[in-house]
């Protein structure tokens, strides 16, 4: 077998070393040019990823956690998840394919009955539900529809088929509504310190309704997403002088 001489050996590490520097500086241009916001929790920051209309990236704690991941949306230099959170059947929450490009062999994939029918691998949560999984302290609220629905008599959202999830990170709690309009489990929150709020129509509510919601729970911090056609900057005049802190943030 020829030997290498010792030339082309330190030139190959080079060009090793080049490529490995290129790739990295690829990834960090990539996150970078993403809006993140960070949240100071008892235990360090919690760092909040928008990515597209009901997708979002959290981490926190050294964990990954992906909501609702779409294709449609760039993922282009994100990490891949430790954690999944899905919340219902609809193709813009519940993508096989995303998922799979997201996943890790030690991924643990979180969701409500319904989703597990075809996600057959991930750990169920039900409305009202509080369980700790993969180190996260979870609990599932209803997410439906009040009135809106494809034809009389129909709803977009079933009571029970979703679940909108607080976590508690660092004992902050994060409330991720899912779609649904402004229910009675909604208004009865208590002590939430960020909440992602939906407000498109005909699936979920209006942001004038968002806001009458949020007025009703009060969360430290509100961010409108899974916006497509409405005006976010509606759900911010409708609760200004509230002790909310209103965040608009590109979801699109």
């Amino acid at each position: 077998m020829p030997k290498t001489s010792p030339k082309l050996r330190v030139g190959t590490l080079l060009c090793s070393v080049a490529l490995m520097l290129t790739l990295a500086s690829a990834v960090i241009r990539a996150q970078g040019a993403r809006e993140v916001d960070t949240i100071q929790t008892s235990k360090g920051l919690v760092r909040v990823t928008p990515i597209m209309h009901a997708s979002l990236m959290l981490e926190f704690g050294g964990k990954v956690i992906h909501v609702d991941p779409w294709s449609q949306a760039n993922y282009d230099g994100l990490p891949k998840a430790d954690v999944i959170l899905i919340t219902d059947v609809h193709p813009d929450h519940l993508d096989k394919a995303q998922i799979d490009k997201l996943r890790k062999p030690s991924t643990v994939i979180i969701a409500p009955k319904a989703v597990a029918v075809d996600l057959t691998e991930a750990q169920v949560i039900a409305n009202g539900e509080k369980k700790t999984i993969a180190g996260l302290d979870l609990e599932g609220v209803a997410m439906y529809n009040l009135k809106r629905g494809p034809e009389p008599g129909q709803l977009f959202h079933d009571k029970g088929r979703g679940n909108g999830y607080i976590l508690t990170l660092g004992g902050k709690r994060i409330y991720l509504a899912g779609d649904t309009e402004c229910t009675a489990e909604m208004k009865a929150l208590k002590s939430i310190d960020v909440a992602f709020i939906p407000m498109n129509l005909p699936y979920t509510m209006t942001p004038v309704e968002a806001a009458g919601c949020a007025k009703a729970f009060a969360p430290k911090v509100a961010y409108p997403y899974h916006y497509r056609g409405s005006d976010p900057q509606e759900f911010a005049n409708a609760l200004k002088g509230t002790p909310t802190e209103v965040r608009l943030r590109k979801w699109y």
